[in-house]
């Protein structure tokens, strides 16, 4: 024991602290809404296509795809909490922030990796520019004992300029936490009840208390908000965030209420999103920074091949600048820049202060749909 302590007292030193990206998902799947009228048809490996705006699209079994951890049998129950569940409440809480208010809210600094070490002290370095690895099956626990081999990003931190669904359906999300206001980022997800909003654990809950006053404003542009400012209801995240903030399951869901007798989906669209999908995927991570060099005040985006953690999680990396407020903003797979649609696989979580241009996000796995199943068929009222 003492010598695991002094260990991971080592590695501590070695890597530095781990900051997240605050204010700064066996196999189902559902695909991300193409174009109006398309009609909802299931295709293969079990995603289920619908309209950008309007048309419900629903999770069916998926074929030949690899289970992750644990059976559905043995999924645990998300955790939930009420947030502004009456129309007073909700009132209250969209009067609340004020431009000013949003463009004062700060990231804060959530816990640091808690597991124990994959690496000896000698075997931690500075990120490769090597060439990336090959796609691979999922696996809970990477061995490697050296840095990941990498390609370069395409992109590991730039502003959104291709448009499409993408710049609706990613927003800021909005919260007081310990008397303070601050920002997250999230993405609208095709939902069976269309009001579902997925983000990062901490960005509904951190040092174990639930924020307040949380709001999603997709689309935000300096103040802006153009499709409006959604209030949750419902609060939701894995049960290992919620009883030791795991960042292996920093994974959280929001379900918002109608605004103006409308949903969130039949006004942005909504992103697909899947769970128990093969790592080590090309991957687009979008969210709205708010650390210098950035400012929350635009949509930024990185691209590259995911690598997998070999330090203290099983969390997915990707190569990515993006700071303090990109929290919860959403990792895609299958992303058409054409039409800004994609499957939500992931979501920014925390970095390590020794490799400030690597991200990591959680493993989308049955405590992740757990989650997101709960929310789809939740009352939004």
């Amino acid at each position: 024991m003492h010598r695991r302590l002094a260990l991971l007292s080592t590695l501590a030193l070695a890597v530095g602290s781990a900051a997240a990206l605050l204010p700064a998902l066996p196999a189902t799947a559902a695909q991300a809404q193409p174009p109006a009228g398309a009609s909802a048809q299931p295709s293969a490996g079990g995603l289920v296509r619908g309209s950008v705006r309007g048309q419900v699209a629903v999770p069916v079994r998926g074929q030949g795809q690899t289970p992750a951890r644990g059976s559905a049998a043995a999924r645990p129950k998300p955790a939930q909490h009420a947030a502004a569940d009456s129309a007073g409440e909700r009132r209250q809480v969209v009067r609340y922030w004020t431009e000013a208010r949003m463009e004062a809210a700060e990231p804060l600094n959530p816990p640091n990796p808690a597991k124990g070490t994959k690496v000896s002290p000698a075997d931690v370095r500075a990120p490769s520019t090597a060439a990336a690895p090959s796609i691979a099956a999922p696996t809970a626990v990477a061995p490697a004992p050296a840095a990941p081999a990498r390609q370069s990003a395409r992109s590991g931190g730039a502003a959104w300029t291709g448009g499409g669904a993408v710049v609706r359906t990613t927003g800021r999300i909005f919260f007081t936490t310990q008397g303070r206001n601050a920002s997250c980022s999230g993405s609208a997800v095709t939902s069976a009840n269309k009001s579902v909003v997925i983000t990062a654990g901490h960005c509904v809950k951190l040092n174990g208390a639930f924020h307040t006053n949380w709001v999603f404003v997709p689309g935000y542009d300096k103040g802006a908000r153009p499709y409006g400012t959604w209030a949750a209801t419902k609060l939701l995240t894995t049960p290992q965030w919620d009883a030791s903030e795991d960042v292996d399951h920093d994974m959280a869901a929001a379900v918002v209420a109608p605004l103006d007798g409308r949903s969130l989906v039949d006004v942005v669209g909504g992103q697909g999103v899947a769970f128990n999908q093969p790592r080590r995927r090309q991957m687009y991570a979008f969210g709205y920074p708010a650390v210098a060099p950035y400012d929350g005040s635009k949509l930024v985006y990185c691209s590259g091949r995911a690598f997998d953690d070999y330090l203290l999680s099983d969390d997915l990396g990707l190569t990515c600048d993006q700071t303090g407020g990109a929290s919860g903003g959403p990792w895609m797979v299958g992303f058409d820049e054409s039409t800004g649609l994609g499957t939500l696989n992931s979501v920014n979580s925390f970095k390590y202060g020794f490799a400030p241009n690597w991200m990591f996000g959680p493993y989308f796995g049955n405590e992740a749909q757990a989650v997101y199943q709960s929310a789809q068929t939740s009352g939004v009222l």
